[in-house]
């Protein structure tokens, strides 16, 4: 919930991150990575530790960065390209996965990879339940396939929707300022609607 803060002219509009699209989608792909990681990726390893850091550091930065937004409007978008880094990391490994075990990528104009994207998904289960579907379906899809290319895709969603958050951040932050600049117009325009002393008497 955002902070009731954000109604003053000084303190922007914060926290309520739950109501991103960003962050739900981030959130989703945390909870996938967690059970890709337990099927296909060898345990103890380097890349599970990397894929499940890179996953949760995706929604955490997201969320502080959000929670941030009240007085440091720079933080809050260097706390969302964090977010993004980690989202292009975990990219890699999902790519990488593909192409190590000689699976294809699913190119863009698929009609599987439109219809997982276009079904805006809010739980892993609901995922898992369509993965599933479409192995029985396309039974020349593996399952390794479709858990492969339904991290990489959601990867590639989460990252564009930072994409244009950050450039919404940027906007903000150019025609509003940040809390320094918010502070001073708030004194200023407090001072300027303050009545005039009267005159004190000559002599």
């Amino acid at each position: 919930m955002a902070d009731k803060t954000g109604d003053s002219n000084v303190f922007g509009k914060h926290g309520g991150f739950e109501k991103l699209l960003s962050y739900q989608v981030a959130e989703l792909l945390e909870d996938i990575t967690k059970r890709f990681v337990v099927r296909y990726v060898e345990p103890g390893s380097r890349t599970k530790d990397q894929m499940e850091q890179a996953a949760r550091s995706g929604t955490r930065n997201i969320a502080e960065g959000s929670m941030f937004s009240a007085t440091s409007k720079k933080l809050e978008m260097n706390l969302t390209n964090v977010a993004r880094s980690s989202l292009v990391e975990l990219k890699k490994d999902y790519a990488a996965f593909l192409r190590q075990n000689r699976l294809p990528t699913w190119p863009l104009q698929d009609p599987v990879r439109q219809e997982l994207i276009d079904k805006r998904f809010k739980t892993a289960d609901e995922v898992a339940q369509w993965g599933a579907d479409v192995h029985r379906r396309s039974p020349e899809r593996s399952h390794a396939e479709i858990a492969g290319n339904i991290g990489f895709v959601y990867c590639m969603v989460a990252i564009g929707l930072l994409d244009r958050q950050l450039v919404t951040l940027a906007r903000q932050f150019e025609e509003n300022g940040g809390f320094s600049e918010r502070l001073y117009k708030a004194r200023k325009q407090s001072r300027d609607q303050q009545p005039p002393k009267p005159e004190e008497p000559a002599g």
